[in-house]
């Protein structure tokens, strides 16, 4: 298993990442995170994350969840010709969705736990894969809900990760006041969690684990 769960953005150490990747380049960009926004707000995002990924010589495409609701047979093939699976942040819960609905919540961990490709992530790309997401609304809005998406709320997760993440931890970020929130929460229910700042990363490499940046 191979990862790559930063605070915010490529963090601080992405040669880490690239360290990880080996010789391979090409990552599948999943951005629907950001599907509560309007399209060319997501177009906007997307151009933005496809120009910090090649700032460090990645060669990423957008493989939109939404394409393969209803088909994770299809979105293994697709996932299959990838180096690197990159999750934007976001709403963690619209994500939650979206994996759920295409299968990305069986097909991702398959492949990372196969050490087939290599899984990384900011934000909501991190919080989509400990156990649960109890604890998140009070920085994400569940009750978000883009056009063809499903009403009901996902609590569990993958679970690749056996904690939570508060990212954006005393950091120069927008949700930074509610991730206090969320570690009390965390603190006060006795569940177990990392707490990263911006520009900090934790990196996960078969048994081996440590934090950088």
């Amino acid at each position: 298993m191979r990862m790559y769960l930063s605070s915010f953005r490529n963090g601080n150490k992405p040669d880490e990442l690239l360290r990880l990747l080996g010789d391979g380049r090409r990552a599948a960009l999943i951005l629907n995170a950001q599907d509560w926004k309007a399209p060319e707000d997501r177009a906007t995002d997307l151009a933005q994350e496809v120009e910090r990924l090649e700032s460090i010589g990645l060669q990423p495409e957008e493989t939109d969840l939404r394409q393969y609701f209803g088909r994770p047979d299809e979105l293994r093939q697709a996932l299959v010709g990838y180096d690197l699976i990159w999750v934007r942040g976001g709403n963690v819960f619209v994500l939650r969705r979206a994996f759920r609905r295409s299968g990305a919540d069986s097909v991702i961990p398959e492949l990372v736990n196969g050490d087939a490709i290599v899984y990384g992530g900011y934000s909501a790309g991190v919080d989509i894969m400990q156990p649960h997401l109890h604890g998140i609304e009070l920085v994400d809005d569940p009750s978000v809900i883009p056009e063809g998406y499903d009403e009901e709320i996902i609590w569990d997760c993958p679970g690749l990760i056996p904690y939570c993440v508060a990212p954006h931890y005393k950091s120069d970020h927008p949700e930074s006041a509610d991730i206090d929130k969320v570690v009390s929460y965390y603190i006060d229910n006795h569940i177990p969690f990392v707490a990263l700042r911006d520009g900090e990363v934790i990196v996960v490499d078969g048994d081996e684990q440590k934090f950088v940046g």
